[in-house]
């Protein structure tokens, strides 16, 4: 980090033995030598994301929202933070990407080449830096095609189409081959919620559903349980799979990072996608459901847990517990600023039990982050001191 290290407590170092502070030597990328090299996996997954999806009131953000966030202050504030993985933007939830000149239309507005120039700072940093896509839910496409989409909520609105999976697959590929990211999020992969028509099927998904069913769709009224469990895993993983060819397709080593926010759902126990996802979240933040899905997952997957106000977990636990189970730490916050970033001085200066919600969660997750102890504070040149070396030297 180029700052001066401060000798641990035990806790502290606990904490640096547990997480592991050392990202594996860079490799060479190939082609372009002017582009960074791409970091080799790292030991222990220590993420963050500042949230650019959300708006007000539970609403997706407008196009546009933060079209001036700096690339350069951005991952200024992940090094702050101590992350070795960068969660940002390919395509955010309103339907517009995160870079120039791509398949799908920039942010309105957009002042930097955000998701390159993160890729490429990042990169140079040490960490991965990871893209994101929202599955079943994307303002624009619902705009676009209102006969292929229910609405446009702030939910899953999305049937899985032929002409939809054409679409996500090219949106994968231009962003994989052209920023470089390193892996990509996919979220809210799941069944449209089909609010407003009231629960009824658009045609669109009852030919989707003899598509995939092999016969005529019975009709809401009389479609049973079983026939919508075995449709709904069908559609799912069909869309699974073309994500993740498209993936590994532009890139072999791109890492498909799923998370999803109900983790024992039976839409997705036991499928191929637990099996082949590469990174695989609890949103939810509970070690429960992580332990629960360990014999459902492959060889190869990592499992992370998440913190964030929604899910409403003691970070103070939920982090200890992670760690001690080798599982990956993740955050995630809307931005408070124009610039799409979250002020951290007060909050890392600050002791633990003074904040809550996700200013709380930030506060934990830096510190295991950096391999302080839980009373560590961060003084004014940037370096967390424990509670005896602050009175020690002052509050510097």
């Amino acid at each position: 980090m180029g700052a001066k290290m401060h000798k641990p407590t035990r806790t502290a170092a606990s904490f640096l033995i547990i997480l592991g502070m050392a990202v594996a030597a860079p490799t060479a990328y190939p082609g372009n030598p002017k582009v960074p090299p791409t970091p080799a996996e790292i030991k222990d997954i220590k993420a963050y994301c500042l949230d650019f999806n959300w708006g007000a009131r539970r609403r997706f953000a407008r196009p546009g929202s933060w079209r001036d966030a700096d690339p350069a202050k951005h991952v200024a504030w992940y090094k702050a933070m101590g992350v070795n993985v960068i969660q940002t933007f390919c395509v955010s939830s309103n339907g517009y990407a995160w870079y120039k000149n791509g398949f799908v239309p920039e942010q309105p507005g957009l002042k930097h080449d955000f998701l390159p120039e993160m890729v490429r700072l990042g990169h140079k940093e040490g960490m991965l830096v990871m893209g994101y896509f929202c599955i079943g839910a994307n303002t624009k496409w619902g705009t676009d095609h209102p006969a292929l989409s229910y609405g446009t909520p702030s939910t899953y609105h999305i049937p899985y189409t032929d002409e939809y999976l054409k679409y996500l697959s090219a949106s994968i590929t231009d962003a994989v081959s052209k920023t470089g990211i390193d892996g990509f999020m996919i979220d809210w992969l799941w069944q449209p919620r089909r609010r407003s028509t009231r629960g009824k099927w658009l045609e669109c998904e009852k030919k989707l559903y003899k598509q995939l069913m092999g016969e005529e769709f019975p009709g809401e009224d009389k479609l049973s349980k079983k026939e919508e469990l075995a449709y709904s895993r069908k559609a799912i993983d069909r869309c699974w799979k073309t994500i993740r060819k498209a993936a590994k397709d532009a890139s072999p080593k791109c890492i498909v990072w799923l998370t999803s926010n109900h983790m024992n759902h039976p839409h997705v126990v036991n499928s191929d996608m637990y099996k082949e996802a590469d990174w695989l979240m609890n949103e939810s933040g509970d070690m429960k459901r992580i332990h629960a899905v360990k014999a459902m997952i492959g060889k190869h997957t990592r499992l992370i847990t998440c913190l964030a106000r929604w899910n409403r977990r003691d970070a103070t636990k939920v982090v200890p517990e992670a760690l001690k189970a080798g599982v990956g730490l993740y955050g995630f916050t809307k931005p408070t600023k124009m610039s799409g970033l979250v002020p951290l001085e007060g909050i890392l200066a600050r002791p633990i039990r003074e904040l809550k919600g996700d200013e709380r969660n930030i506060a934990v997750l830096a510190r295991a982050y950096h391999g302080a102890s839980i009373n560590a504070v961060r003084n004014s040149n940037g370096h967390f001191v424990e509670p005896e070396e602050s009175k020690k030297h002052g509050k510097d």
